[in-house]
């Protein structure tokens, strides 16, 4: 019987996640299986990986034949490396506690760089973020100035509108003032003199 180490797909439409399943070469993918010994979910950032890292060496040492996907999973979490390792081991290149500092070394290392990653990751979405921001309010600024300009020109519009109305109302009341003015002075000229 030819083992696999495959996928085998769950969750809902447009939200896939996966088991990862030693099975028959020859079952569906989402048929029987022998054993399951992790799961998969890409749908997180990055995505992430449970696995029994054990049963993972185990069936790996044993022969399964992983598909390319799960190669790739199983090369990440370090299950390839330990296979090496022990090698060397069965090889006699070093002793188990010098293998095993050598994964853990490997490990830690990995650790970092993805620490390092997700540092720079974060940075970046804080620059983003705050670039966002102050361009936000450059154009609220501009937004804002352009409002008051408006608002500055609607007031000197209305201002020479009322000081025009102004001047034609005086205009309008100083020659009609001047003639009641100047006619009662005319008649209580004329007035006298008649008399």
């Amino acid at each position: 019987m030819a083992t696999k180490i495959r996928l085998q797909r769950g969750g809902r439409k447009g939200y896939a996640f996966y088991s990862i399943v030693i099975a028959d070469a020859r079952a569906p993918r989402d048929g029987r299986f022998t054993e399951k010994i992790g799961t998969f979910n890409p749908n997180t950032n990055p995505a992430t990986v449970d696995l029994n890292f054990e049963r993972a060496l185990y069936w790996v040492e044993t022969g399964a034949q992983p598909t390319d996907t799960v190669r790739n999973i199983l090369s990440r979490e370090g299950v390839y490396l330990m296979k090496h390792l022990r090698g060397g081991v069965k090889k006699g290149a070093f002793d188990e506690a010098a293998a095993q500092k050598k994964f853990d070394a490997w490990k830690a290392d990995k650790q970092n760089g993805l620490a390092k990653i997700a540092e720079a990751e974060a940075k970046a979405k804080k620059e983003a973020a705050a670039n966002a921001l102050k361009a936000e309010k450059a154009v609220n600024e501009a937004i804002a100035k352009k409002v008051a300009d408006k608002k500055a020109a609607e007031a000197a519009a209305k201002a020479e509108e009322e000081a025009a109305k102004a001047a034609e109302a005086a205009a309008a009341e100083a020659p009609a003032e001047a003639p009641v003015e100047e006619a009662p002075a005319a008649e209580a000229t004329e007035a006298p003199a008649e008399a």
